[in-house]
């Protein structure tokens, strides 16, 4: 089964940026929809964005919309989140998951659709 590590979180300044990256192992990720959530404490985990299987199709929360860009380098084996004009409330821990998709075209917003999940990365933003 497909394994998940996260990497590049941080700390960042409002209106700053921060790149994150999540490789797969055990499984190559365009096998998979992927995604990236995020938690900060006494909430529930949140969906951010998501990737299909063929790459073609994405999504993004409502909060992020314009701000994060979720992509996939299959030679790496990786995808990415960029994540531009950061605000304080963006800071969280972020996770990295992939779903089994039958459609290359489906992504999921739903954590229930998610079997495999990274530890996560602390992202802060914050002067």
């Amino acid at each position: 089964q497909v394994q998940l590590v996260e990497y590049g979180g941080g700390w960042a300044q409002p209106g700053g940026s921060l790149r994150l990256s999540c490789a797969a192992s055990g499984g190559t990720v365009s096998s998979y929809a992927t995604g990236w959530f995020r938690q900060t404490p006494g909430k529930e985990r949140e969906f951010v964005a998501a990737i299909s299987r063929s790459g073609m199709n994405t999504g993004y929360a409502d909060s992020v919309k314009g701000r994060f860009t979720m992509a996939r380098d299959n030679a790496k084996n990786t995808v990415f989140l960029e994540m531009n004009s950061l605000k304080p409330e963006d800071t969280a821990v972020y996770y990295c998951a992939a779903a089994v998709a039958t459609s290359p075209y489906l992504w999921f917003r739903s954590q229930a659709n998610y079997a495999y999940w990274g530890r996560g990365t602390q992202v802060t933003v914050s002067s």
